[in-house]
């Protein structure tokens, strides 16, 4: 009975004492949960400075577009299609006629104005074949100038953005003094005509007023015709047989094949170190594992921000995130070589990576984010 009695206070301090050594958590060693939480820090205050000396020192993006010239086609006149020359992601050339329009209206057109021009010309008793003849050489050198002016204007400015080559201008501007040449040459002929007339003849309104109905007719059945603008592809066709178009109605869309460059949405603060001309290395997933090479051709100067006016007054949007998010401004992007350069499978819309080497990307930061790029074009091929 005595034994039992001493051993039950004894079993109560064993208990209370592991109860307190519990309590106050000694033996218990903290050293690791230490080691991880330092680990931890030093991780995120790496990413953190990571991310802050790329953005100075190797600003780009995974989200780069493949963008491109895209205007709608639309006829000059009015009618109904009687042929459709092209199909639906057709790549064209210059001058391809893409689809015509019944021309017999406007024939008869051409006709109502000569006999027209053949009144003005006998009311004055003159013959009007000289200068009937000479109009119609008139309209059809005028289109041919216009067409030329309108392509030398393109490859200028292709030229001056670095897309197109030198000899492609010289020989737009070639082309356009060539055409301008045949319409000086042209309008000195029905110059000449004119003056065959005599002084009262070729002031008369009422055949200047003729020439001119003339003129007009043979440049709308020149436009029965829908030419392709240049070289590119026709996609999003909507046209078939016998369906009548209006003037100015779309009909398809024109991706112009010499206007193609990359946009690159970056950060404010992404592009403090960045300008024209600097180094860019660019990996397309259409073409996974292959890094190409191209330069910054120039930076926007501004986005809407979305702010609209009421009355003459702006409108403040509602804020609804705790933290704004940045702002992105769009860098325009060419590829060295110019438009040779670039690949056959890209296609517009397409994702592009992008990284820009500022300041000639001389920065340990600008070229381990090169590396790590090259390593990654590799894996676009895996989603």
């Amino acid at each position: 009975m005595v034994e039992e009695e001493t051993s039950e206070p004894a079993l109560e301090r064993t208990a209370g004492g592991q109860a307190d050594a519990s309590e106050t958590g000694e033996g218990i060693d903290k050293r690791p949960i230490l080691r991880v939480l330092v680990i931890v820090l030093l991780l995120i205050a790496g990413i953190v400075s990571w991310t802050v000396a790329k953005d100075h020192y190797a600003p780009g993006t995974s989200r780069g577009i493949v963008s491109a010239s895209v205007v709608q086609i639309a006829p000059r006149v009015s009618g109904r299609v009687i042929s459709v020359e092209t199909h639906d992601n057709a790549i064209v050339a210059t001058g391809d006629p893409l689809f015509r329009i019944d021309p017999r209206p406007y024939e008869l057109a051409v006709e109502r104005a000569r006999a027209s021009l053949a009144q003005a010309v006998q009311g004055i008793d003159a013959s009007g074949a000289q200068i009937e003849a000479a109009q119609a050489q008139v309209a059809q050198a005028r289109a041919f100038a216009e067409a030329a002016r309108d392509a030398e204007a393109r490859t200028r400015s292709l030229f001056e953005r670095g897309i197109a080559s030198e000899a492609a201008r010289d020989q737009a501007q070639a082309d356009l003094d060539s055409a301008e040449a045949a319409l000086r040459a042209a309008e000195a002929n029905a110059e000449s005509a004119r003056r065959q007339l005599g002084e009262t003849g070729a002031e008369n309104p009422q055949l200047r007023a003729a020439e001119l109905a003339l003129e007009t007719a043979e440049y709308d059945l020149l436009s029965t015709v829908v030419l392709a603008p240049g070289p590119g592809v026709v996609t999003n066709v909507h046209l078939g047989l016998g369906q009548f178009v209006g003037a100015g109605s779309p009909t398809m869309t024109f991706i112009d094949g010499e206007a193609v460059w990359i946009t690159a949405d970056l950060r404010e603060n992404q592009l403090v170190n960045v300008r024209a001309g600097d180094r860019v290395t660019v990996v397309f997933d259409a073409i996974p594992g292959q890094v190409m090479e191209g330069h910054v051709e120039s930076l926007g100067w501004g986005i809407n921000p979305g702010r609209s006016e009421v009355g003459g007054l702006p409108v403040n949007a509602p804020v609804t995130q705790w933290f704004e998010p940045a702002r992105k401004m769009p860098v325009r992007i060419v590829l060295e070589g110019g438009i040779d350069a670039w690949p056959r499978t890209a296609r517009i819309g397409g994702k592009v990576n992008v990284l820009i080497h500022p300041d000639g990307g001389e920065h340990w930061v600008t070229r381990a984010a090169a590396f790590f790029q090259r390593i990654g074009s590799w894996t676009t091929a895996l989603y």
